[in-house]
């Protein structure tokens, strides 16, 4: 099992306080809810390690969409009416 089928596999009903009960994975592993879904203690091996319940790589995927995003809107709005005024040469025949 990995450890995010894990996370998701925890209680998230809060009745445990802030740490949940500490359980064993297959691997020797002891793995300690903490506040979920916030993320989980993991001790292996002797050294204890946090992981969060978060996808930092989703995170960053979706910051750097709405940075695209408002790009391309913020040149489409630039393209159609630009922010300086509108020049117009006319030639005047009168005397």
């Amino acid at each position: 099992m990995k450890l995010s089928d894990a996370l998701h596999q925890l209680p998230t009903d809060g009745a445990g306080g802030v740490y949940g009960e500490p359980y064993q994975t297959a691997d020797g592993a002891t793995v300690i809810p903490v506040a979920n879904p916030v993320g989980v203690f993991v001790i292996h091996g002797g050294e204890a390690s946090w992981v969060p319940a978060l996808d930092g790589n989703r995170i960053a995927l979706i910051g750097v969409l709405t940075g695209l995003l408002a790009a391309v809107i913020g040149t489409l709005a630039v393209l159609r009416q630009p922010p300086w005024p509108r020049i117009t040469i006319t030639e005047h025949h009168g005397r």
